[in-house]
């Protein structure tokens, strides 16, 4: 039996059968993620889905599958090269084989999800041709028309020398066709940038007169330049035979910052982002048509190893594209848009000061406007009262009015403070820009502490008033970023509290002055108390279910990876505490292992927007507290990051966020259920009505603000 006695930080550094204990519990955070994305898939082949909803999780899902193989098969991959001769080298070819099983597995559903997909969108008169070879005469003749306007100025081929190395000439975020020309017993060949980023990918064709208007024909960009493909090369080549493939190769996305002390952040940065260009591949999809001696001439040319992945596909490559397919059919094809929720406390008052020096605010996106957040930091830009702004800045959104605000404030003699996070991954070079930009306008601009990202989702604003300076707080889940405050799931609080807003400052101290340490009572920070205090306020409802007490763990993140958390749930269920979890993600804690596991629950849920708001809510013998947070429950998040979690003090607010997380857990719709088999199955409805925990929030906010 596992977990007989209680399980402690000393016993897990010092016991020799730890490993095994976690090895029994954890499931590879890989296969984990695999199986978060499986989920996504399960959208996109849910028929009670609109249609082109359905197409756009297509899109999400492979967007993900980029990022998948950037970062965490990457990271197996350079596990095996650099311990070879290790023994866990071993568990690590292994996890290989296993990812890569279970890749082809999903690659298979999402082949025969896309051809259900398309019968479905030929039955609202929406079709995606095949091939070039479905054009009509008609259509045929416009395309290469088209092709010679719009396609053509942006072709540039990489003819394929013996000298070149092809994988330093490929962007891993565009993808490309593979070509093959041949004139007797001679071949060239060739690399095809499909040029996504400077025109659509969707053609919508023309009908000719004979056919009705009823339908729309698109034709894919790929297959444009496939009916085009002699155009490209004649004049240049002579060829009795061409024909291309697509292909897609994926890099590493780590980044080395190694070299001198002195250098700048900035700078080091920068040379990470050319070193990432230049990273080895990871993955080759392509064609599952692409001809076995292409395929080998790709993989020589890629330098691709024997534990990188080979996967043949169907014809079409970076379905990610298929986020933003057009509807062209009809409201009724997408989502009906929800009204936005209004926020009455901000409404009712005659300033944002007064509104939150009034009472504590909570927002909950994307239910309620991220408007709000933006208007705090306008008012504040010209408001004579303010003094200072301090802010933290994770991502942001292009044309970001957060920006433009702090700039504003900056301009009207305001001391600006922005901490950019340089090394946010995939959005360093548009922080690095970002930075630049708040330096010209006089913020002071701190890049945080060298080896700890700051994600915490912090801003202090100082305002002098009657009494002195008067501090407002904003503490969140989510990003300063409009555009992902209309798609994500985030909650947003903010305060007066003196207790709260004087632990604010003190974290932008801590970031400023990473060698002093504060004595956090309110707020929990990492990496300065938050292992302590999560695995003291786990272990409390294990104390209280021991002695025969209510005991009660709810809890709401992205990601549950770490062993030592994992560990101490395990132990509370044993106790008796009642565990239920929603874990939108990776979640490496195995369920339903007996005397261990058997009785946390846990559920996943996947719907319309992207759940990101994390929430922690302890029984304590019915006082009940209740935290927002900006961490998951990963090694990373609380022992390698600045992340910040707030006690929830009002009452009424508290109350609500018990309410929505109660809503989510009585989902039967599209709420899955963590099994140790990662089947995702759905939770049962039973004889209970349709239960939709998205819509239901909605719902509840309204009646709340109405209220």
């Amino acid at each position: 039996m596992l977990f007989m006695t209680p399980i402690t930080t000393d016993t897990l550094s010092s016991s020799p059968d730890t490993d095994l204990e976690v090895r029994a519990l954890s499931v590879p955070r890989e296969l984990s993620w695999l199986s978060f994305n499986e989920r996504v898939l399960q959208e996109a082949a849910d028929t009670s889905n609109p249609v082109i909803e359905r197409v756009r999780f297509l899109g999400i899902f492979s967007n993900n599958m980029d990022e998948f193989f950037r970062v965490r098969v990457a990271d197996v991959r350079r596990r095996i090269l650099l311990h070879s001769y290790a023994r866990d080298a071993q568990d690590d070819e292994q996890l290989m084989q296993d990812i890569q099983k279970k890749v082809l597995q999903l690659n298979r559903q999402f082949d025969r999800i896309y051809r259900d997909l398309k019968k479905d969108l030929t039955k609202k008169n929406i079709i995606i041709l095949s091939s070039d070879k479905q054009l009509t005469k008609f259509q045929s003749q416009w395309l290469k028309n088209y092709y010679q306007e719009n396609i053509r100025p942006h072709m540039a081929p990489l003819i394929v020398h013996p000298g070149m190395d092809l994988a330093t000439c490929l962007n891993d975020d565009l993808f490309y066709m593979a070509v093959e020309m041949q004139r007797d017993n001679r071949i060239e060949h060739a690399v095809l940038e499909v040029p996504t980023e400077s025109t659509s990918r969707f053609i919508l064709l023309p009908g000719s007169s004979s056919e009705s208007g009823a339908s729309k024909k698109f034709i894919l960009l790929d297959d444009a330049i496939k009916h085009c493909l002699p155009e490209v090369f004649e004049g240049v080549f002579e060829f009795d035979s061409i024909a291309a493939f697509s292909f897609k190769m994926t890099r590493d996305a780590e980044i080395n910052l190694s070299g001198e002390i002195d250098q700048s952040i900035m700078d080091k940065l920068s040379k990470g982002l050319r070193s990432r260009l230049s990273a080895e591949p990871v993955r080759l999809v392509h064609d599952e048509a692409m001809p076995e001696t292409l395929v080998k001439f790709l993989r020589n040319r890629l330098n691709l190893r024997s534990h990188d992945s080979l996967l043949p596909s169907g014809p079409y490559r970076n379905f990610k594209d298929f986020i933003a397919f057009p509807n062209v059919g009809g409201d009724s094809l997408e989502h009906p848009a929800l009204p936005i929720v209004p926020c009455r406390a901000f409404a009712t008052a005659d300033n944002v000061f007064d509104a939150i020096h009034a009472q504590d605010i909570l927002l909950h996106y994307p239910y309620q406007s991220f408007d709000h957040f933006t208007e705090v930091l306008r008012q504040a830009a010209f408001d004579p009262k303010v003094t200072h702004i301090r802010i933290n800045l994770y991502r942001v959104a292009n044309n970001s009015r957060v920006l433009r605000s702090l700039c504003d404030a900056a301009r009207n003699g305001k001391q600006v403070t922005a901490v950019v996070e340089l090394h946010a991954r995939f959005d360093e070079a548009n922080n690095i820009t970002e930075a630049k930009r708040l330096q010209s306008a006089g913020i002071r601009v701190s890049f945080g502490i060298p080896t700890l990202k700051v994600h915490a989702k912090l801003c202090l604003i100082t305002r002098t008033e009657k009494n002195g300076p008067c501090h407002y707080g904003h503490i969140g889940s989510g990003n300063f970023h409009e555009k992902n405050a209309r798609i994500y799931t985030d909650l947003s609080y903010f305060t007066s509290r003196p207790e709260i807003t004087r632990e604010i400052e003190q974290v932008f101290n801590f970031i400023d002055h990473s060698y002093r340490r504060y004595p956090f009572k309110h707020l929990i920070v990492s990496p300065i108390n938050s292992r302590e205090r999560l695995l003291q306020l786990i272990d409390r409802e294990t104390e209280h279910a021991q002695a025969g007490k209510p005991a009660a763990i709810t809890v709401k993140v992205n990601n549950l990876c770490d062993d030592e958390i994992s560990l101490h749930l395990c132990n509370a269920a044993q106790a008796g505490v009642e565990i239920k979890l929603i874990v939108r993600g990776m979640c490496t804690l195995q369920t339903q292992i007996k005397d261990s596991s058997e009785n946390i629950h846990i559920i996943s849920i996947v719907d319309r927007f992207l759940e990101h708001s994390r929430v922690m809510i302890f029984h304590n013998q019915g006082e009940q507290e209740v935290f927002i947070t900006s961490g998951d429950w990963m090694g990373r998040n609380i022992d390698n990051r600045v992340e910040v979690g707030v006690p929830i003090y009002d009452e009424a607010i508290k109350q609500r966020i018990i309410d929505l997380i109660e809503i989510q857990l009585n989902d039967n719709c599209k709420a899955r259920i963590i099994d140790k088999n990662q089947s995702n199955p759905y939770t049962p409805k039973g004889s209970k009505r349709k239960y939709r925990a998205q819509i239901a929030t909605h719902e509840y906010l309204l009646q709340q603000e109405q209220a």
